[in-house]
C-alpha cells in the first residue's frame, strides 16, 4: 500500500520517523519542531496529512487554537480498527477474494495475495475488525484478537487450517464515519492546510482529491 507514496517521494528530500510536535512562526515562515525539540526547516507553507486527533495535537501545541477548533467534529467522528493479516499455506476459499461480512465482529475482508505483483507461496488475507468490536476490545491482547477474528473468519469460510504467520495491529484513527466532506481545510492567511481521507469521504481515493484539491487552493 505504500508503492504510491514511495513513487511519490522519490527525489523529495524525504525525513522519516520523526514526530512534528509544533509549528513556531518566524516571520513570514513556520519552523516545524519536533518531540525532541530540534528544529527541522523553515517553510513558506505547511501541509499537515496526520489523522485529525495528532492534527489537532499539533495545532494546540503551536498555538493555532482557531484552526483546531474546527477538527472537534472530526475528532468525534473517528473510528478504531482492530487489523490482522494472517498467512494461510493453502488457500482458505476460492469462493471469494475480498467480502463486507454480515458480522458483528468482522467488518472487512480481503485476499491480499490476489493483488497484482504479490506472488508468493500460499496467501495473505486480511481481516478487520468492526469499528464495534474494536471499540470493545481496544486493550485486548493481540493474541487474542488473533483468534477472535480468525475464528469469525472460519465461520465464514469453513476453513479449518491455522494460518503459518499472524501480524495484528490496533489502528486507533482507521477511517471516517459518515460526515460532512469539505475536501480540506485551508487557513489562507497562516499558509496552513490540512488534508487526509477523513476530509473526503474515508478512503484512498478521498485522501488523493483531499491533497489534489488543497495544493491548487495553496497555489492559487
Amino acid at each position: 500500500m505504500t508503492a504510491i507514496t514511495r513513487a511519490l517521494s522519490a527525489g523529495i528530500d524525504l525525513v522519516s520517523e520523526v514526530r512534528i510536535e509544533r509549528l513556531v512562526q518566524a516571520g513570514e515562515q513556520w519552523r516545524l519542531e519536533c518531540t525532541e525539540g530540534k528544529s527541522h526547516g523553515l517553510f513558506d507553507q505547511v501541509v499537515i496529512t496526520a489523522p485529525p486527533a495528532q492534527a489537532q495535537d499539533i495545532l494546540m501545541g503551536s498555538g493555532l487554537a482557531e484552526l483546531a477548533a474546527k477538527l472537534v467534529s472530526p475528532v468525534e467522528q473517528i473510528l478504531p480498527c482492530w487489523a490482522v493479516a494472517a498467512h494461510f499455506a493453502q488457500p482458505p476459499t476460492d469462493r471469494f477474494d475480498a467480502m463486507r461480512p454480515n458480522s458483528d465482529t468482522l467488518y472487512w475482508v480481503a485476499n491480499n495475495s490476489s493483488k497484482p505483483g504479490r506472488d508468493g507461496s500460499g496467501q495473505w488475507w486480511v481481516l478487520h475488525a468492526t469499528p464495534e468490536w474494536t471499540k470493545a476490545n481496544v486493550e485486548t491482547a493481540p493474541d487474542e484478537v488473533c483468534a477472535e477474528l480468525l475464528r469469525e473468519f472460519r465461520s465464514l469460510t469453513d476453513h479449518t487450517g491455522d494460518p503459518t504467520e499472524t501480524v495484528a495491529h490496533r489502528w486507533l484513527y482507521a477511517r471516517s464515519a459518515d460526515a460532512d466532506n469539505p475536501g480540506y481545510l485551508l487557513d489562507q492567511k497562516k499558509r496552513i492546510g490540512l488534508a487526509g481521507d477523513w476530509l473526503a469521504g474515508g478512503r484512498v481515493e478521498g485522501a488523493w482529491e483531499s491533497a489534489t484539491k488543497l495544493a491548487a487552493a495553496m497555489q492559487s
